[in-house]
């Protein structure tokens, strides 16, 4: 954890004002010891619809389904209510910092992407045409290093772990499993995860930090399917607790055919289809500030997320 009273970021691009940047492990409202990072106990029940000290939430989903939306929104509802949250953007084709109004010249630098800094960490090189690397890096001042924080939420970029020529695949795949290890093991604090439709950073021994796997459907077969795929991925490696939140709903009646569909999922509500979600994107502006009705179905699924995640899930064989 950081010492008290510096800032998240060492990014020079963050535009924020020094006073809503805050400190790691802390809300820049309050609400946590500066200097253990924790949540103390008077503001862990600041708001009726998140009754948890710490939350960690994987989101997932087929391309398009609106994950990075509610992802986007979840964060800034947490932060509104007096949480501290990191969101991580860990699909290749992320756009949480869009999605969350991070200025374009403010955008953290993707974790994969640090080549000098992943060999360093991992003590990789080169032996007889493969890699010698350390399978248990330092990764524990990445996030206060390489995130940025503006409108509450901080913001980090896994990245993509890319082939073809790079040099350090399996070192650069081993230091972002390690931070994910980290944030869901170590970080006390809501954390958010943007994925994509694979676990490829989330192992065993980081799945039993994962409160919940929440998946989000839009009307159609394809996107059933990748959630029921999900659902099978997540019980390989132990997330029992699975949900799902409908998105981009016209009518009520695709609600119900989608919840027909998934009969063995735990709805916990759904979005409507919103217009103003692209007017706000092309705005440069973040998706909370589309329409008053997206804001209030949110608020409807943080609140149901909030009763699953207070339910005790029964032993294995129980």
């Amino acid at each position: 954890m950081a010492a008290p009273g510096r800032h998240i970021s060492d990014n020079p691009s963050c535009k924020c004002p020094p006073e809503e940047r805050g400190v790691f492990g802390r809300n820049p409202s309050g609400g946590s010891d500066p200097a253990s990072g924790k949540v103390t106990g008077d503001s862990r029940n600041l708001v009726k619809g998140w009754q948890r000290s710490v939350m960690k939430l994987a989101i997932v989903g087929k391309g398009g389904a609106g994950k990075t939306t509610l992802a986007a929104l979840l964060a800034r509802r947490a932060v509104s209510q007096g949480h501290s949250v990191v969101a991580v953007d860990a699909d290749p084709d992320g756009n949480l910092a869009s999605a969350l109004g991070t200025p374009p010249d403010a955008l953290p630098q993707p974790i994969a992407g640090m080549r000098d800094l992943i060999l360093e960490r991992t003590d990789a090189r080169a032996a007889g045409g493969g890699w010698l690397f350390r399978l248990n890096p330092r990764v524990d001042d990445l996030p206060e290093r390489f995130s940025v924080m503006c409108r509450g939420v901080r913001l980090l970029v896994l990245g993509t772990v890319e082939g073809g020529g790079a040099g350090c695949l399996c070192p650069a795949a081993t230091v972002l499993k390690a931070l994910m290890q980290h944030l869901l093991l170590q970080v006390e604090d809501d954390v958010i995860l943007d994925m994509e439709a694979g676990l490829e950073h989330v192992g065993r021994a980081s799945a039993r930090g994962v409160d919940a796997m929440l998946a989000v459907v839009e009307p159609g077969l394809r996107s059933v399917q990748t959630a029921i795929r999900i659902k099978g991925l997540a019980e390989q490696i132990g997330i029992q607790r699975v949900l799902v939140a409908a998105n981009q709903i016209r009518a009520r009646r695709e609600e119900v055919l989608l919840r027909e569909a998934m009969p063995g999922l735990t709805f916990l509500g759904a979005l409507p289809f919103s217009p103003g979600l692209a007017r706000a994107d092309l705005e440069g502006r973040a998706v909370e500030e589309a329409e008053p009705a997206l804001a209030e179905a949110v608020a409807r699924v943080a609140e149901a997320l909030k009763e699953h995640l207070a339910e005790k899930i029964p032993a294995a064989g129980g």
